[in-house]
């Protein structure tokens, strides 16, 4: 994995910004990781690609991605280790399927969940708890950014390894 290239070229983006900010858990905090920067950047967005295909060495694997911020990367990791796509919703959509998973899922299949940023793992809990109610199998996440307030533990007592490219103190 190119680490410092990805920490270099997310800095120059500035995509850690400083000031008071309200997080999606809740929290207040004096930093936010405005990680869109990153994704909609098409050189960070191809480096995350491949990092984390690079990684990826179960050929049974799926790739899924979180709505809306991850859906990028997550297709970026899909189109760079050639492994199926799974999109899942934050809410069901209200016509159709009605489906929260979009893409084939069966049970037992083996999933990797993509996430943009982490705090507490909240958000990505709740994917997991979908793809595992459809019988998919959750062992690893990977995230670009990883805030260190407690996403790794959170996740490890789901027996979920989270796995971040680059930790916010290495950003700072």
């Amino acid at each position: 994995m190119n680490r410092e290239e990805l920490i270099k070229l997310l800095k120059e983006v500035e995509c850690v910004r400083f000031g008071e900010f309200i997080l999606s858990s809740g929290k207040k905090s004096n930093y936010y990781v405005d990680i869109k920067k990153a994704t909609t950047n098409p050189k960070i967005l191809k480096l995350i690609g491949e990092m984390i295909a690079k990684d990826i060495k179960d050929d049974n694997v799926k790739v899924a991605g979180i709505e809306l911020g991850s859906v990028p990367i997550a297709t970026s990791v899909s189109i760079f280790s050639e492994k199926p796509l799974l999109i899942i919703r934050k809410k069901p959509k209200d016509y159709g399927t009605k489906s929260k998973i979009e893409g084939d899922l069966k049970s037992g299949d083996k999933v990797i969940i993509i996430e943009d940023v982490t705090t507490t793992g909240n958000s990505v809990l709740k994917a997991v708890k979908e793809i595992r109610e459809f019988g998919g199998i959750v062992e690893k996440v990977y995230v670009v950014v990883d805030r260190e307030e407690g996403a790794e533990e959170n996740l490890k007592k789901e027996n979920i390894k989270l796995i971040p490219l680059v930790k916010v103190s290495e950003l700072k």
